[in-house]
């Protein structure tokens, strides 16, 4: 059987065959002589209007209790528009606390040790539990210990309690320091 050739016509807006469809443009527009890639990006078009009608008052220095602070100036000499060029930014900024930075680190340090602990639990019989229940009671002690996975588990578990109990008193310690400088602040 033979197939019905189609006709071709050109006819503006309609595809030449039924079988096409028309294509679309850019729905941004374009500028005549340029791709579309040589044209600013929105983050490009967004600086560029935040520094002209912030730049001035970004450029002012202000005076803090630690002197002059001085804007952050990028390299085509415009005002880098940012959160650390600003003055809100140093007055906002925390103190750093040392004791939650290293409670925060030890917490990461739990989580990876938890996991660690979990892979190892699942090669091991239901009776791990006891032999941790007679460890933390001090029935047995981790030289008592013989099979290789029970020893990792319960070394896993033994770091684990002691993370988180440096983990608790840092807390606390920071915790109270905190209340201590807000006493000083009401007082």
């Amino acid at each position: 059987m033979r197939q019905p050739q189609l006709e071709e016509c050109e006819v503006e807006g309609v595809p030449v065959s039924p079988l096409l469809a028309e294509g679309r443009g850019n729905p941004y527009g374009s500028v005549p002589g340029l791709d579309d890639e040589e044209l600013a990006d929105v983050e490009e078009l967004e600086r560029q209007v935040l520094l002209q009608a912030w730049g001035p008052i970004l450029a002012l220095p202000v005076r803090t209790k630690r002197g002059w602070i001085k804007p952050t100036i990028d390299n085509d000499l415009g005002v880098q528009i940012d959160a650390f060029g600003t003055v809100d930014f140093q007055r906002r900024v925390p103190e750093l606390d040392k004791a939650r930075y290293k409670a925060d680190r030890l917490s990461e340090r739990l989580r990876d040790t938890v996991m660690m602990f979990e892979m190892v639990s699942a090669r091991l019989p239901q009776t791990k539990y006891r032999v941790l229940k007679y460890l933390g009671r001090g029935v047995i002690e981790l030289a008592d210990i013989g099979n290789e996975d029970m020893l990792a588990f319960a070394r896993l578990y033994l770091k684990a309690k002691r993370l988180q109990k440096e983990i608790t008193e840092l807390r606390k310690a920071s915790w109270k320091r905190r209340q201590a400088k807000l006493a000083e602040v009401f007082a």
